[in-house]
């Protein structure tokens, strides 16, 4: 009987001990996932955030695809963007125009189709360039012959500064709209019109 009651003491206080130590194991658990949560960090702000600018105008969807970097206290043209030099009318991969029918765009058409945004930004006048290699990082890989349309357009200076480049599709009239790009002090536009 004496033999019984020592194996019964015995085992309860192996039973025992083993509870105690799953209870250590769950709290150290439970803490340790509170503390990966405490830890987690904020997402970082983007600071040329991809974006995009639509209309319909007829039945002709023209949409524009560009990253909008900031000012940022910064000088934009004749700065950070040289003038005289292609830019990439954005952050990133080249800005991308697309559209489901043919526009004419300072006389010439334009055919339905994707096609990468470039600018020459200068003191005077700015050359636009809409050009078949849409697909490229920056202008890397920008070369004038492919260009399909390329015009002249005068900018219009503003003494307010937009912080965020912003592209803007709006129609003027049942069959026409204007695309203009805005950004610093700097706003460039041109009409086109459906074919």
């Amino acid at each position: 009987m004496k033999n019984l009651i020592v194996v019964l003491v015995v085992t309860l206080s192996v039973l025992s001990c083993k509870n105690e130590a799953k209870q250590t194991v769950d709290n150290e658990h439970e803490n340790h996932v509170t503390t990966l949560e405490k830890e987690e960090t904020p997402k970082k702000k983007i600071l040329s955030p991809h974006t995009s600018a639509m209309a319909m105008i007829d039945d002709a969807h023209i949409h524009i695809d560009y990253s909008s970097p900031g000012v940022r206290g910064r000088i934009i043209f004749g700065g950070l963007v040289g003038y005289d030099n292609v830019w990439q009318a954005g952050a990133h991969n080249a800005t991308w125009i697309e559209t489901n029918k043919d526009l004419v765009i300072n006389g010439e058409v334009l055919p339905k189709g994707k096609y990468g945004f470039f600018t020459i930004p200068s003191k005077g006048d700015w050359t636009v360039m809409i050009n078949k290699n849409w697909d490229q990082h920056g202008k890397d890989e920008y070369e004038e012959k492919d260009d399909v349309i390329r015009f002249k357009v005068t900018p219009k200076i503003s003494e307010d500064i937009q912080e965020q480049l912003e592209y803007k599709v709006v129609k003027t009239s049942e069959n026409s709209g204007l695309i203009s790009m805005n950004w610093e002090k700097i706003k460039i536009e041109f009409p086109f019109t459906i074919n």
